[in-house]
């Protein structure tokens, strides 16, 4: 039955009572900031998780740039103007379906960006969506820096395409 003192401490220092009362010794104060009792940096200290992190986020970012990659290279003869299954015509189907309306319900069904965009150009479209994810793909591949408004970037533009890319793109839903 574990025994509760007069105030709950942190894990890691009851750990260290522990071990100073089986040395017979009174527990020693915490470390520094920038370095553990080894004299290791705080970076390397069991319980942080950077070299995951940055692991992680390339991993990550590696199969962006792929996904972009390979759509760069197949967007126009797939979904484009003069594509396989035009992602244009897709859009207009979902638009007449919703009675001619770009409203919530039609940007729910098919969520993307190329609803806001000018759909004269939808080879353009689909390029610039490829190219900006793949610049922010190569970004965090590259610098191993990533946030929450650059992966939510990179996920808002690969749904972009892969919600308009119908029979092609429906192993990435």
């Amino acid at each position: 039955m574990p025994r509760e003192g007069p105030a709950m401490a942190a894990p890691g220092e009851q750990l260290r009572r522990r071990k100073a009362a089986d040395a017979g010794q009174e527990p020693a104060t915490p470390p520094g900031p920038g370095h553990d009792p080894a004299g290791c940096p705080a970076r390397l200290r069991a319980g942080t998780f950077w070299l995951t992190r940055i692991v992680l986020l390339r991993a990550l970012a590696f199969v962006y740039f792929v996904a972009f990659l390979v759509a760069f290279h197949q967007n126009k003869q797939l979904i484009g103007d003069r594509g396989l299954l035009p992602c244009r015509v897709y859009l207009k189907s979902v638009q007449q379906h919703f009675q001619g309306r770009v409203g919530w319900d039609a940007v729910s069904y098919a969520p993307t960006i190329l609803w806001l965009l000018d759909w004269s150009h939808m080879d353009s479209n689909l390029d610039a969506l490829a190219l900006l994810g793949l610049g922010t793909s190569s970004f965090i591949l590259v610098t191993g820096c990533a946030n929450m408004v650059l992966m939510t970037a990179l996920w808002v533009l690969y749904m972009s395409l892969v919600n308009v890319g119908q029979i092609w793109y429906s192993f990435g839903k």
